[in-house]
């Protein structure tokens, strides 16, 4: 016996014309599926799996109106699994248990599994995980799961380890162009019965405006529709009906999962690879969605120290006066102050020297036995200092030319290891070659 009751009982009732385009338009077949072609491709691992008929437990990962649910509905019709689905948001253990038990009921009637589909699985609790995860692994329940968060952060380990993790990419714009003509075009679900006209320019707001979801789309190219009046009989939509159809969606931004990792990644190796068309863009993604003003400052510093550094020694001034500026000023404003910031930090020549230092010293430190302080650098005003001789044969830069005289600073049996190796780059190119001079010298100064 199939059970498709989530989606196909009353299907009458689910497709009717009160219902959303979204759900009436939704697929119930491969050919009619837009996007996933990485995975649904011909010959691609998702595709044979369900070729063959032998699906295995999943979690389907990506943003939102990418296709999970429908994917997981299409997957049921061609298995000829029993299926149940739940709603992590609203299923408590006992709804999980109740579901274990008609699995094993079918198991033991029809000798068939169960295929059970979580929506939002990242909001069941370690508990509710737990409970399900012998059913999965005995293979009772074949599991599919949709989220919107990273699985790594959001589904137990063991869970995790017996489920293929299926990734859905953001839909292009030839997968929304495509879904609009399905909506356009079907006479029984969309509205190939009226006689409608979309200016080009309109078809193209609409999948720019879409943040890639299909649901979205669909959502907004049916009140375009509706609410432009017909006149002679047909409908003729503009841009202007278009713009004026489409609600403002943040883009897709979770502050504590991995797009928002991904984001700040991309501002900052946008700003080392010194582009600033691109260092704005990532800025603005995440001011717009909300992200924390401070924290973007606090990443500006770590930058103007790890990646312009003696480059431009300015950067970190530049940074860390953003940082209190903004705290001065706050929101609206401070996106200003961070622009700034952030171009200045992209413009910057670059260099890792400092960062590089401080690693490769403490590695050094923690890979090697200690040595001691040389005695002419040590501290010679305590009591009994001078007695055992320290600070004995100091040079006092100071009494020298240029204030600068060579001795050995670092200890002698580590007298010539090196842990800043200086870039011609920017400022820093001026330092190194002010250092240059001055030993230069000292050395001339003592053959001459």
């Amino acid at each position: 016996m199939d059970n498709l009751s989530f989606f196909d009982q009353n299907k009458e009732e689910f497709y009717s014309k009160s219902s959303p385009l979204a759900v009436r338009m939704r697929p119930e077949s491969l050919s009619e599926y837009a996007g996933q072609r990485h995975v649904l491709g011909k010959d691609k691992p998702l595709y044979r799996m369900i070729k063959a008929n032998r699906i295995s437990s999943m979690i389907l990962y990506g943003p939102p109106g990418t296709g999970k649910t429908t994917l997981a509905y299409i997957i049921a019709k061609t298995s000829n699994m029993n299926y149940e689905h739940l709603s992590a948001v609203a299923a408590s253990k006992a709804d999980i248990m109740e579901v274990v038990k008609k699995a094993q009921n079918h198991m033991s009637m029809f000798m068939e599994k169960t295929l059970l589909f979580i929506d939002e699985i990242h909001r069941f609790n370690k508990l509710q995980q737990d409970v399900l995860l012998p059913y999965v692994e005995d293979g009772l329940i074949i599991l599919i799961g949709a989220t919107t968060e990273n699985p790594y952060f959001e589904v137990n380990k063991a869970l995790l380890s017996r489920c293929h993790l299926i990734q859905l990419e953001p839909l292009s714009e030839e997968d929304l162009r495509f879904v609009i003509k399905r909506a356009l075009e079907d006479e029984n679900k969309g509205f190939g019965k009226l006689d409608i006209t979309i200016d080009q320019d309109a078809i193209d707001y609409l999948v720019n405006s879409s943040h890639s979801d299909a649901r979205a789309l669909l959502n907004s190219l049916e009140i375009a529709i509706l609410s432009t009046d017909k006149k002679d009989g047909k409908i003729s939509v503009s841009i202007d009906d278009m713009r004026n159809s489409i609600i403002k969606k943040t883009s897709y931004y979770d502050k504590d999962g991995d797009t928002h990792y991904d984001t700040i990644s991309a501002f900052i190796k946008s700003m080392r690879g010194s582009d600033p068309n691109a260092t704005i863009y990532y800025l603005a993604k995440m001011i717009s969605a909300g992200e924390e003003i401070k924290f973007i400052a606090r990443r500006l510093m770590i930058f103007a120290s790890e990646d312009v550094g003696l480059a431009d020694p300015n950067a970190l001034n530049i940074a860390s006066s953003a940082f209190i500026a903004i705290d001065a000023v706050g929101n609206p404003e401070a996106r200003i102050i961070l622009s700034n910031a952030a171009l200045y930090m992209a413009l910057a020549p670059k260099s890792n020297t400092s960062y590089m230092a401080i690693d490769d010293a403490l590695s050094f430190i923690n890979n090697n036995p200690p040595y001691q302080v040389p005695d002419h650098l040590r501290d010679s005003h305590y009591a009994g200092s001078k007695e055992l001789g320290h600070g004995l044969e100091y040079k006092y830069p100071h009494n020298y030319n240029n204030g600068y005289v060579i001795q050995n600073y670092l200890p002698d049996k580590i007298s010539d290891v090196s842990f800043y190796n200086g870039k011609n780059v920017g400022y820093e190119a001026k330092i190194n070659d002010r250092l240059n001079r001055l030993k230069e010298y000292e050395r001339n100064k003592d053959v001459n």
